[in-house]
Parts: C-alpha cells; structure tokens; sequence
C-alpha cells in the first residue's frame, strides 16, 4: 500500500512538470518572430524568368549561335542520351522526322513534327537539358543546338545562324495543327478580391 501511494506521488509530479514544459515552450513559440524570409531582388527572379512566349517567341534572350556550332554542342551535351545526329539513343527515341505523320494513325513525335513554333524547342533546351544539368547551357549554346536541331528536320539550311530574329521566324510544320482550347478557364483573368465567378462553358 505505501509503494502504491509513492507511486501515485512520482506520477503525480512527472505529470505536473510535463505541463510546465509545455507551457513554456508554448509561451516562447508564441512571441518568436515569425521567419517570412525576405524580399526577391528583381536581378535573382530574372534568373527564373526564362519562358518563352508563343507564337511570337517574346522573352528569346540576346545571343546567337550557328549550325555547325550546335553540332558540336550536340555531341558533347546531347549525343549520350540522344544519340548519333538525333536518331535515338539509350535514353530518349528520335528527335529528327515525322513530319506529316501527325495527320496519320503512326505518328513520330519529334521537335519537327509536333512543336507548333520554333520558339518552343529553345524554350524546352533552355530549360531542361542536358539531364544531368538543366540550365547549364549558355543562351549561344542553346541556339545552337536548337538551330542544329532544326537543320537535321530539314526546317533551317546547313549555314544558318540562330539568333531572336532568325529563330523567331522559322515556320514549324505542325504550326496549325493544334485546336484552340476553349475551356473558359483558359481565358480567365487574374482575380484576388469580389471576383466573378466562371460561368459554365456554352455548349
């Protein structure tokens, strides 16, 4: 009976400091600070803000680079991946071809037979590739790749130069192969207060 009542005792003043603990440290998470982090400089988000608009390729940055160049870039970024001339390698089947075959039941999806405009493939390049390191290409190095790209579609001549105007200009195949989306959720605008609610799409 004595053990019992010490026991009772210990468990009695375990619980009575376990709630002290808590309450101080609730006390103390309750006047901290809080850790908002700070400002975004407009130099550090221009480094993400690297898309490029369609169809008109607006936001394509200063810098060029030619055909043969890109063949170089190609076999020292691209080639393990990709493979010889772009014909399909270990990791991704073929960027060259198929033009056309979107129009028929055995389509070939490449740059060439499916980007709607040029813009699109320096976007992709620019942003995602090489694999192992996107975003390490220099803006020449990724016109041109994207020019040698195109040149091995047949879309740009051996001696072409890629530059904003030169790549901005290129008719893709596929231009008007695509169906306007018309969703109204596509076209809404950027509403943060009183905004009208999306009306069901007009059949």
């Amino acid at each position: 009976m004595q053990l019992a009542k010490h026991l009772f005792i210990l468990a009695a003043v375990a619980g009575l400091a376990a709630c002290a603990t808590q309450g101080a440290s609730s006390g103390s998470s309750a006047t901290a600070a809080p850790k908002l982090g700070k400002p975004i400089t407009e130099q550090a988000l221009a480094a993400w803000n690297i898309d490029i608009r369609t169809p008109d390729a607006a936001g394509l940055p200063a810098g060029s680079g030619t055909v043969d160049a890109g063949k170089k870039v190609y076999e020292a970024q691209c080639l393990s991946c990709h493979g010889p001339d772009a014909k399909g390698g270990p990791v991704f089947g073929t960027m060259v071809g198929g033009i056309g075959s979107f129009m028929t039941d055995t389509r070939v999806l490449t740059p060439g037979s499916m980007y709607p405009f040029s813009g699109v493939l320096f976007d992709y390049v620019k942003r995602a590739m090489p694999l192992h390191a996107p975003q390490s290409l220099t803006n020449d190095e990724v016109y041109a790749v994207t020019g040698y790209l195109l040149h091995l579609n047949g879309l740009v001549p051996a001696g072409a130069t890629m530059n904003r105007q030169t790549l901005a200009a290129v008719q893709m195949p596929n231009r008007d192969g695509f169906i306007a989306d018309t969703r109204p959720d596509v076209k809404a605008v950027r509403c943060m207060d009183n905004c009208t609610p999306i009306s069901p799409a007009k059949k």
